[in-house]
């Protein structure tokens, strides 16, 4: 398959940005101090997570990507912001010396996630120093998406959507949370289906799940809402109720992590070079 060319597109990607880190080796003895495994730790990587992730994604399809978020005044800030603008993403942080960068530890063996060790908390009071930049780069972006994971960078997310509909560009959001109000006026969302079905309450069928789909983007003025369904793939649901199953191809892996922020960066570069044609 041939991808589009997405070289001219511009992207801006704002929200939460993390730094995951994966340690890795044998396990093969239990611990005599508890019942867990004994990990021999062999191999340490660090990747972008959260936000950075979904700017790298739009990167590695080709457009030009600048990122806005929140990071510490540290070492991890500073590694994160050396691997993405290595790597070409443009990087518009707010350093913030009252909170340490977010930061996400897997332990893994044998293919297996044995435990995550979140080491964050939640951010805030940086409103008027993220809107100032966004309104800086707005004027630039072709299309906008908000990757939220409810630490606190989207806050007033409501001002960010505000803003993007003022420029006529459009907005993308990866939502989190069991209230979707805060993003009314959104180009569109993309829920997985338990994140949706937290907001409509369970569907027995996908004619359930587009009729509650086509309710919600009306309630919320969505152009689309595009719900992601495992490994059934996606269902691409319009306000009219006109739905557009898409089917995946079932791959082995053990590892899901940031599947939601390759399908918001996919659809939003789609969308985008498309002029907004949802058809």
């Amino acid at each position: 398959m041939t991808l589009p060319d997405f070289a001219d597109i511009r992207v801006l990607v704002v929200g939460d940005i993390m730094l995951d880190q994966y340690w890795q080796g044998p396990a093969k003895r239990v611990s005599p101090e508890a019942p867990v495994p004994v990990v021999n730790v062999s191999e340490q990587q660090q990747r972008a997570g959260g936000a950075a992730n979904v700017a790298l994604n739009a990167l590695s399809l080709g457009a030009k990507v600048a990122l806005d978020g929140i990071v510490g005044d540290d070492e991890a800030g500073e590694q994160l912001r050396h691997m993405l603008e290595r790597d070409g993403v443009e990087c518009c942080f707010v350093a913030d010396a009252t909170h340490a960068t977010i930061k996400k530890l897997r332990i893994l063996s044998h293919n297996q996630q044995l435990i995550r060790l979140d080491f964050e908390s939640l951010l805030h009071d940086n409103d008027a120093q993220l809107l100032a930049r966004y309104r800086q780069k707005l004027s630039q972006a072709d299309v906008v998406i908000l990757s939220d994971y409810a630490k606190g960078t989207l806050a007033g997310v409501e001002q960010f959507i505000a803003l993007a509909r003022q420029h006529q560009v459009p907005v993308f959001v990866d939502p989190k949370g069991l209230d979707f109000q805060p993003y009314r006026g959104a180009t569109a969302l993309t829920p997985n289906q338990a994140e949706f079905e937290a907001i409509v309450g369970p569907c027995q069928d996908d004619e359930a799940l587009c009729r509650k789909g086509a309710a919600l983007c009306r309630d919320l003025d969505l152009q689309c809402l595009l719900v992601t369904l495992g490994a059934r793939g996606m269902m691409l649901i319009q306000p009219d109720e006109t739905a557009v199953p898409i089917a995946s191809e079932a791959q082995a892996v053990f590892d899901v992590t940031g599947a939601g922020d390759t399908v918001v960066a996919v659809f939003a570069l789609a969308v985008a070079g498309k002029n907004n044609d949802f058809e």
